[in-house]
């Protein structure tokens, strides 16, 4: 699946399972107001006790927020990232989190990943160079 999905291939949940990824985008469309500092140590806060999380579990995340928000479904990056990993989170794991820029031309993005793998992006590794970065703790 490659970011943005197209509207017509979105995919769709029951309307027994859309509450609660709706209230995690919710959540993530307030806190991707914040800066990126606060931000940072929300989701560092965030992620404690969690275990880290598969691709499968990441990427089920990722089609559950995109089908429930057409913003997300969009340009919108760095909300899905946000809610992608808060639904992975109220699920008991989290995957790495990330933001970062290429410079030419010049361009932010925000993503996550899991296993080692960039989950539900059309760029290669390294295509953007992450500046902040929250991956999954050993605090468990």
């Amino acid at each position: 699946m490659s970011i943005p999905v197209a509207l017509s291939r979105r995919p769709r949940l029951p309307w027994h399972r859309r509450l609660w990824p709706l209230f995690i985008v919710a959540i993530s469309r307030l806190l991707a107001r914040l800066r990126p500092a606060r931000l940072r140590w929300v989701l560092e806060h965030a992620r404690r006790g969690a275990e880290p999380a598969t691709a499968e579990q990441t990427g089920k995340a990722l089609r559950d927020v995109v089908a429930v928000s057409m913003r997300c479904a969009g340009q919108a990056c760095l909300q899905r990232s946000i809610a992608t990993a808060l639904l992975c989170r109220s699920k008991g794991v989290w995957p790495t989190w990330r933001t970062g820029v290429r410079t030419n031309p010049f361009a932010a993005h925000a993503w996550v990943e899991a296993e080692g793998e960039l989950i539900g992006e059309p760029y290669p590794a390294g295509h953007y160079r992450p500046l902040i970065t929250v991956p999954p703790t050993d605090d468990r």
